[in-house]
């Protein structure tokens, strides 16, 4: 049986993800009460950045227990981190799980290949990183930079980081919670 967790995420980190897209996103729901649970892909909680900056995840893949079902997964973009996620057995079963049981999934950046890969994107509308627009197999490539298509949201990458994190809180906490957050952080 599959026990759903409300109020929590999880987010992949494989090594070489982009930063600044795994990192913001897991601030700003942090901001918002939401708990977020960063998992390291390796046999550590040590996951090495694309550009150098090293991060302690909060567990490790081998912590997770097969039970839980979070309320949304998240996974940065960047190389080989988008790589390294598509690659990942944990990753894939954890999206086929989000995708049975209806939780949301989002990716940034690269990442959202690893989603088109999957068959996810079919039929949606979603946004990548330039040049990964091939990997989305069925999708509607969008011209917006942050793209939520019912549960699953994509976005375009690094500069789009921060809007990407409210449209995360938005749909999990509403409207008031993300322009709450918004202005706090004098993002209008």
């Amino acid at each position: 049986m599959v026990v759903h967790a409300d109020d929590m995420v999880l987010e992949f980190l494989a090594n070489g993800f982009e930063e600044i897209e795994a990192l913001t996103p897991v601030d700003v729901l942090r901001r918002a009460g939401i708990e977020v649970k960063t998992v390291s892909l390796n046999d550590t909680d040590l996951v090495h950045g694309a550009h150098g900056i090293e991060v302690h995840a909060d567990i490790t893949a081998s912590d997770l227990g097969d039970n839980i079902a979070p309320d949304m997964v998240i996974l940065p973009g960047g190389m080989p981190g988008a790589s390294n996620l598509d690659g990942s057995p944990v990753v894939d079963s954890y999206l086929k799980k989000m995708s049975s049981c209806g939780g949301y999934i989002a990716a940034i950046c690269a990442a959202p290949m690893v989603l088109g890969r999957r068959g996810l994107l079919s039929g949606r509308n979603a946004v990548c990183y330039p040049g990964f627009e091939k990997e989305l197999r069925g999708a509607r490539i969008s011209e917006k930079k942050v793209v939520v298509d019912d549960k699953v949201i994509t976005a375009a990458g690094m500069g789009v980081a921060l809007e990407f994190a409210l449209t995360l809180v938005r749909v999990l906490k509403g409207e008031e919670a993300s322009e709450a957050i918004r202005a706090s952080v004098i993002a209008k």
